[in-house]
């Protein structure tokens, strides 16, 4: 309970690893908002977590400046202060490089990194004008480092997250904020089953490079999250954890056609 008393925000929270994160943090004793864009399926979440007592909703586009602006007003609002933001929100679309659009580009790109920095700014200010600091945690990759060919509008998003935790940890470690990122491996949630998992012989791709032989779980990412919030995590900030099961210790493999 390290983290009890605390309010954070969610984005991206309807499922996934957003849920996992959101439930890890009650369990902790935080107090969450939590956003998506769908929002059938946040209310859906927010059912099932209970909580009405510690629990709120907004529902909103990440891409959208004044929606993550709300986020934040709520999370001031209803529990009056901001110490941890989660940009979680994130989208991948599985397509060769030559056939992306640039519809397709835009909405990769806004949601998964202009969305982020949106989060960046709104919980920043909010740290700042209430005083005492915070976390922001941003959700990368492996991607922001290994170079996957169809899933290049995602790697190039999480490239920038890179980029944006360390020039943000810079720039906020006046204001005592912490700004952090975790970069998954292949975690066992929706996004992957529709734009990794595509065949079985792309699943067994995968566990061919991931020395722990299984896909990860939600609830392990968010365990990472809780700590990196906490003040064990204290002298953290402009890194990136890789909970991925061994993965970036192997090289990735390419076809080979023989002579």
């Amino acid at each position: 309970m390290k983290l009890s008393g605390k309010v954070a925000a969610i984005t991206g929270a309807a499922r996934g690893i957003g849920k996992a994160c959101a439930k890890r943090f009650l369990d902790d004793g935080v107090k969450v908002v939590i956003s998506d864009v769908d929002a059938d399926g946040l209310a859906a979440t927010a059912a099932e977590l209970g909580r009405p007592d510690a629990l709120r909703t907004v529902v909103g586009n990440v891409a959208k400046r004044a929606d993550v602006d709300q986020l934040v007003a709520t999370a001031a609002k209803e529990f009056g202060r901001l110490d941890i933001m989660v940009n979680n929100a994130g989208v991948a679309r599985n397509r060769d490089i030559l056939e992306i659009t640039e519809e397709e580009f835009d909405e990769i790109i806004g949601i998964n990194l202009k969305g982020a920095f949106f989060g960046v700014q709104a919980a920043a200010r909010q740290m700042i004008g209430q005083g005492g600091g915070g976390v922001i945690i941003n959700m990368s990759s492996v991607n922001a480092l290994l170079a996957i060919p169809t899933l290049a509008t995602y790697a190039i998003s999480k490239g920038g997250m890179k980029q944006l935790t360390s020039v943000a940890a810079v720039a906020l470690a006046p204001h005592n904020i912490r700004v952090v990122a975790v970069g998954p491996g292949t975690i066992l949630t929706d996004m992957v089953a529709s734009s990794i998992y595509t065949s079985e012989d792309a699943r067994r791709t995968v566990m061919s490079r991931t020395p722990a032989g299984r896909g990860g779980e939600p609830s392990e990412v968010a365990s990472v999250v809780a700590f990196l919030a906490s003040d064990d995590a204290s002298y953290i900030t402009g890194q990136t954890i890789y909970p991925d099961g061994g993965r970036l210790i192997l090289n990735y493999t390419v076809p080979v056609k023989e002579k």
